[in-house]
């Protein structure tokens, strides 16, 4: 029999162990030294909160379903029907194919067909790498309509804390803007960080609710940008995502049914809420292109 989560595969580098669910390409497991670094689910369970899944053509929320591009008016289901959204896009309760794997990696692939409220021909293909580094997560997505398409990518781990509360736990997060949302948690615009919000620092988690997103994240040499979720032992997460992350959502999960502050999501996205309707950070990806986002994250 099939899994809910469905086809289950594992990954092993040393004191790593990862499992990889088809369904949404989802990172269902990942520990290290036997340390739960994300928040595990059942292979039989529905991914609670899109748990580990890959968001796309769109991350995040897009207001009532519609949208205009190259000049058509069109309309995806609306998913979050409280909030009247599209809710993570089209393709995180799909299951992949898995292409290729190894001891230590896998690449999964599912072409999105053409529909009424996204009528283009996307390919995606999202490969799961355990290395000495840690775990590695590149996605790439391409075209192969003859129409240029709208796209947006983002992921949906969430980070364990350590065997402790969440609110035992730091975090640090490297971006120098926030955005401010309505009460649909659909954007109205951007604002510098300032008190719980200015995450360039450690600070402490207790009492403090998120689900929000930053924006202009600060990179290293390497073009990466770092958030860090800290844990009452001293030992840290580290999460990087390279620069076509230009966005981080933090969710601690306090209005999330069934995740209430079980771990802490944190996700790089290449563009926040909204951007099939306000274009920003938006990915054109003309027939034939090409977008490549790649992340990852490390025990240290």
């Amino acid at each position: 029999m099939t899994h809910l989560s469905g086809s289950q595969i594992t990954l092993t580098h040393g004191d790593q162990v990862a499992t990889i669910a088809s369904v949404g390409a989802a990172l269902r497991e990942y520990t290290v030294g036997g340390r739960d670094v994300v928040v595990p689910y059942a292979a039989d369970q529905l991914a609670p909160a899109f748990s580990g899944m890959v968001l796309a053509p769109w991350p995040n929320r897009l207001r009532d379903g519609r949208y205009t591009f190259a000049g058509a008016d069109l309309q995806v289901p609306v998913s979050e029907p409280d909030r009247a959204t599209a809710l993570h896009g089209l393709v995180s309760w799909a299951d992949w194919t898995v292409e290729s794997s190894s001891a230590d990696a896998v690449t999964l692939t599912f072409a999105l067909a053409a529909s009424p409220g996204y009528p283009f021909q996307l390919v995606l293909a999202t490969t799961y790498a355990l290395t000495d580094g840690g775990l590695t997560i590149t996605t790439v997505a391409r075209n192969e309509g003859t129409a240029a398409l709208p796209y947006g990518v983002g992921f949906h781990p969430w980070f364990a804390p350590g065997g402790t509360p969440v609110d035992e736990c730091t975090l640090q997060l490297g971006a120098a803007s926030r955005v401010t949302v309505d009460e649909r948690l659909l954007p109205t615009g951007t604002v510098p960080v300032d008190g719980d919000f200015d995450l360039r620092e450690v600070r402490p988690l207790r009492g403090v609710a998120f689900d929000d997103a930053w924006v202009d994240p600060i990179t290293d040499a390497d073009g990466r940008s770092w958030a860090r979720l800290g844990w009452a032992d001293g030992s840290t997460i580290e999460i990087w995502a390279d620069s076509e992350a230009t966005a981080w959502q933090v969710c601690t999960g306090d209005q999330v049914p069934g995740v209430y502050r079980a771990g802490v999501a944190i996700e790089p996205m290449s563009c926040i809420a909204d951007a099939f309707r306000t274009g920003e950070r938006l990915i054109t990806l003309e027939p034939g292109a090409e977008h490549t986002l790649a992340w990852g994250m490390r025990l240290a």
